[in-house]
């Protein structure tokens, strides 16, 4: 038995509002989930005051409807409420693409990153082969520039 064994379905919901983010500084609201959960199933009724509670321990017991809803929001298998292993399996997942999404998310903060990855998204593969190998020469200059001391 692995020592996240013990965690507690509160744990487990708060564990995936933690790691799956619409960004790396956000995390998803309670009302935002329980209203995703009702456009996309019919026939799941879920309020944000529901998730609180299932969040804060108040309520355990959810129908097997509201696991089902819940798991699918957040991309996970039902078994990942229920299955000690499954939630273990997932949680290591999640937070390794967690960590993934922040290190994109750093890399692409600068509008000037930004911009040439849109750019270079609608070239040709030739000419992104182009852009690839000038990017190449300017960033080998610029560490061999770093590497000469400044003459006085």
């Amino acid at each position: 038995m692995s020592a996240k064994a013990a965690q507690s379905l509160a744990d487990r919901l708060n564990q995936l509002f933690a790691t799956v983010r619409p960004d790396p500084h956000h995390e998803y609201s309670n009302e935002y989930v329980a209203a995703a959960i009702r456009q996309s199933a019919a026939d799941v009724s879920i309020s944000q005051s529901y998730i609180w509670q299932l969040r804060n321990g108040r309520k355990n017991n959810p129908t097997l409807k509201h696991l089902q809803a819940l798991a699918g929001f957040f991309g996970v298998p039902t078994a990942y409420f229920v299955e000690d292993e499954a939630a273990d399996r997932i949680t290591e997942q999640l937070e390794a693409l967690a960590s993934e999404q922040a290190r994109l998310h750093e890399a692409s903060k600068g509008s000037d990153v930004k911009l040439m990855a849109m750019r270079a998204g609608q070239l040709s593969p030739e000419h992104r082969k182009q852009v690839m190998d000038l990017l190449d020469v300017v960033y080998r200059l610029e560490q061999a520039e770093r590497e000469i001391p400044p003459h006085d």
